[in-house]
């Protein structure tokens, strides 16, 4: 059975009590629209309401989870928004660190930018050993709140400082050293293992589990909004890192004499 999520690049599979959302937009290498956020808000909407959902899980095809929102600012036809939202009503991540019903990320490849804010606001993350990281929101001049506040959460200040400073590439080995996630296993035994993750989670009370969430999302702090979207509407600098990365070229603000 299929449900629709309002994007096209999002398909929702039933497997008995477990969801599958499944980002799944190769042409594109799993770039996610601005339907595609929404829709996975949509999808933990779903599973927390169908009284025959019990938790659900997030992966993408072939060798990309997701590598964070489509830089062109591309949509597919499919795509459905409804009208008058604002740019935090559209992103997901909020909604699946507060989900009712547990959340599990099946990372079966590249994860990077709001594919890993998906991660690692999911209760569990399941990596596949293949998989690579990165946080490159400031390449693109992008004050990112979400990663500002989860990242020192999960691995201190030192930690979070280096992956957002350099936006370096890093491996699941390294993640899993760093305590950006928490589980990896061999390639092919992602979906096994997932799933595994997910009955171990629903072995636990819900509501005290919903109190123990509760109180380890407090230690998350403020999320900058106000500051990210603000930049994202008025500085120039957005605009310049998204231009530079479409025209494949260094942006503006990179040293000419910078030694290589």
């Amino acid at each position: 059975m299929v449900n629709s999520l309002g994007a096209s690049g999002l398909r929702f599979e039933r497997e008995g009590s477990i969801g599958w959302c499944i980002i799944d937009r190769p042409a594109a290498r799993n770039a996610l629209t601005s339907a595609m956020y929404y829709g996975l808000k949509r999808a933990v909407r779903l599973v927390n309401s169908d009284p025959e959902l019990s938790a659900l899980i997030i992966t993408g095809v072939d060798d990309v989870f997701a590598p964070g929102g489509d830089l062109g600012r591309r949509s597919d036809p499919g795509d459905a928004l409804p009208e008058g939202l604002s740019s935090i009503d559209i992103v997901p991540f909020l909604t699946i660190r507060d989900s009712r019903a547990p959340v599990i990320s099946a990372v079966n490849g590249i994860c990077q930018a709001g594919g890993l804010l998906i991660a690692m606001m999911s209760d569990i993350a399941v990596v596949s050993d293949r998989a690579t990281f990165r946080v490159p929101e400031l390449l693109r001049g992008i004050p990112d709140a979400t990663f500002a506040a989860v990242l020192p959460a999960h691995i201190g200040i030192a930690a979070a400082r280096d992956l957002m400073f350099s936006a370096r590439k890093f491996d699941a080995a390294e993640a899993l050293r760093l305590g950006v996630i928490s589980r990896v296993v061999p390639h092919e035994n992602l979906r096994t293992a997932a799933l595994e993750a997910a009955r171990e989670v629903l072995q636990t009370a819900p509501v005290a589990r919903a109190q123990v969430k509760r109180m380890l999302n407090e230690r998350y702090g403020q999320f900058d909004y106000e500051t990210m979207f603000g930049a994202l509407d008025t500085s120039p600098e957005p605009r310049e890192g998204m231009q530079a990365f479409m025209e494949k070229r260094d942006a503006c603000w990179i040293p000419a004499n910078l030694p290589r």
